[in-house]
């Protein structure tokens, strides 16, 4: 018996990312996944940005890759990118990448490897190493899972913020009916990584029973401007306490 290999959709976020696209990022995307027919589509979600991201794809991007195509949200952070691209996603696996590709998009055979052995959530990890790193946010990092284990648990799991992962279709788009925190749409300022997505995510799929599984991927640190440290910290501080409220008054009974 034959089986049958699975398709992917891949997402990646975007928000004012004119300069990684002018380096070349798409070129890379666009190469990767036109020479792996796993790859069905590429969701370029534009998170409402205000400098040339958006016209670039359009005139350099759409016309050259097939796979390619662009959803104009407005300003909503990250998270609504990513909850926007699982409900558009046509492949059987919806798979998610920064656009910075600080994890080379051929870690996507680990990733698939593993939804293949029937995992239907799997995480990339970037172990305790993290290359190139501040060593500030080495250390806030393993403060930050010491503070997340307290709250809201996920034991098994270490890196939950690595921008590199992959789920099955249909159990990605019943855990984001099940959001509570980032069931609606926020209003957000300038950029928003709004990583608390991530814990809602995950602390979702485990308590609906789905299998998770972590595994290290290559990654290199590269420094962006859509990431403030201090103050995305302070905010997913506030999403995991707003995690633990809902829990606890019931919110997430399924």
């Amino acid at each position: 018996m034959t089986t049958k290999t699975k398709t992917i959709t891949l997402i990646i976020p975007c928000f004012n990312e004119a300069t990684n696209i002018q380096k070349g990022v798409l070129d890379k995307i666009g190469n990767f996944t036109a020479h792996d027919g796993r790859f069905v589509e590429v969701l370029i979600v534009d998170d409402g940005s205000t400098d040339d991201s958006r016209n670039l794809v359009k005139a350099d991007y759409l016309p050259s890759f097939p796979k390619f195509r662009l959803i104009e949200n407005p300003h909503g952070g990250k998270a609504q990118t990513l909850i926007t691209g699982m409900r558009e996603a046509k492949g059987d696996v919806v798979m998610f990448t920064d656009i910075d590709l600080a994890t080379p998009l051929e870690e996507s055979t680990k990733l698939m490897k593993e939804v293949d052995a029937g995992y239907r959530i799997v995480v990339g990890s970037r172990s305790s190493h993290r290359e190139g790193a501040p060593f500030l946010r080495k250390v806030m990092a393993v403060g930050f899972i010491y503070i997340r284990n307290f709250f809201i648990g996920l034991r098994g799991i270490r890196d939950t913020q690595c921008g590199f992962k992959a789920f099955e279709r249909t159990a990605a788009q019943t855990i984001i009916e099940h959001l509570r925190v980032f069931g609606k749409i926020r209003s957000v300022r300038g950029s928003s990584v709004t990583a608390g997505f991530d814990l809602e995510f995950l602390f979702l799929a485990a308590k609906l029973g789905y299998n998770i599984k972590e595994i290290p991927v290559t990654w290199k640190h590269v420094e962006t401007k859509n990431v403030n440290f201090i103050r995305d910290s302070m905010e997913t501080m506030k999403d995991i306490v707003r995690i633990k409220y809902y829990d606890l008054i019931g919110k997430y009974q399924t």
